[in-house]
């Protein structure tokens, strides 16, 4: 049977930025509507905890497909020529089970990563918000930049990286290639002052956003940490905020920005307002007055995989792109 293999760069041809966020709101709502299946994704982690292998599998109903991402994560490539997440995400329909598609998992990670953030500004920052940091300089501090002059009237953009030289680099490569002005930071807490919209995207294992530093009707992103080990925001960010997910149950498991605090006593699962899709969906309100502050911890789920590879396996056969190659499945007569 033929198999197409979709690679790094034919996948950011074929996911634009917009295009990600209406097909990740669609996947949100339907896996609110219950017409999914996402088990708790399992984690083979190496000795001293230097990387490790996530197995992320899922069903979509809307579209009838499964699929699993496999993908390696890599915290020291930060800064290096290696993505921090490589892989490959495997599309099946689900009346034979056949595979249809292969695709690099880098790409989709790093797009659809973004494009739930920028769901989740769309859905809850203030209509007027236009001041926007991004904290971190790596892959997902340029692919949240642009999903977040997608989501909103972006007026001024700031970026923080613990290196100083990384958010320089980022600010003046940035600038040039979208011909706007970024301003690099280096002080952490100057970088937030007045901010609208704030997006945490680092590898850090300890808070880099405290709840003090925040004003009053600022969304967060918080995107960096996805295990339940590390934080990018401190106690006192969280209690302070009207907390969305991507999904509960992921949450109240794997996401240290929840469980830290809860661990202190500062919060409990009630904390939590609810899912994103029940927001889209209508289900639930998000932002009810321009004074709030807002959070969107996202931890990333198998779900969006699917639904990103469906929609560049569909665009690819249509554009005839990527490689066909024959991969078995075909039945064995004895």
């Amino acid at each position: 049977m033929k198999v197409l293999i979709v690679n790094q760069s034919e996948v950011q041809q074929l996911l634009p930025m917009d295009e990600c966020m209406d097909v990740m709101a669609e996947t949100l709502k339907t896996l609110s509507e219950g017409n999914a299946i996402l088990p708790l994704r399992p984690v083979m982690w190496l000795p001293e905890k230097v990387g490790a292998l996530g197995m992320m599998p899922s069903y979509l109903g809307n579209i009838g497909m499964m699929g699993l991402k496999v993908v390696s994560v890599f915290p020291g490539n930060h800064g290096t020529e290696y993505d921090s997440h490589i892989g490959a995400v495997m599309l099946y329909e689900t009346k034979h089970g056949q595979l249809l598609a292969i695709v690099d998992a880098s790409e989709i990670t790093a797009i659809r990563t973004a494009a739930v953030s920028g769901v989740a500004t769309r859905t809850l920052a203030r209509e007027d918000a236009g001041d926007l940091t991004i904290m971190g300089a790596g892959i997902q501090a340029k692919s949240h930049l642009e999903a977040m002059l997608v989501a909103r009237n972006i007026k001024r953009i700031r970026v923080w990286s613990r290196n100083p030289e990384h958010a320089k680099t980022f600010a003046e490569r940035e600038s040039k290639r979208r011909d706007l002005k970024i301003e690099a930071i280096a002080d952490a807490q100057q970088s937030v002052e007045g901010a609208d919209i704030i997006c945490t995207t680092t590898s850090s294992p300890e808070p880099i956003l405290k709840g003090d530093w925040l004003q009053a009707g600022v969304h967060i992103n918080a995107v960096g940490s996805s295990v339940a080990f590390t934080r990018e925001l401190d106690t006192a960010a969280v209690v302070k905020s009207k907390l969305f997910v991507d999904r509960r149950e992921s949450t109240i498991n794997e996401a240290g920005d929840f469980l830290f605090p809860k661990k202190e006593g500062a919060i409990n699962d009630d904390h939590i307002k609810g899912d994103l899709g029940d927001v889209l969906l209508g289900k639930l309100k998000g932002r009810e007055a321009n004074e709030e502050i807002t959070l969107f911890k996202s931890l990333g789920l198998a779900v969006e995989d699917v639904a990103s590879a469906h929609h560049i396996y569909v665009k690819a056969l249509e554009k005839n792109m990527g490689i066909a190659v024959e991969l078995g499945g075909s039945r064995h007569d004895d």
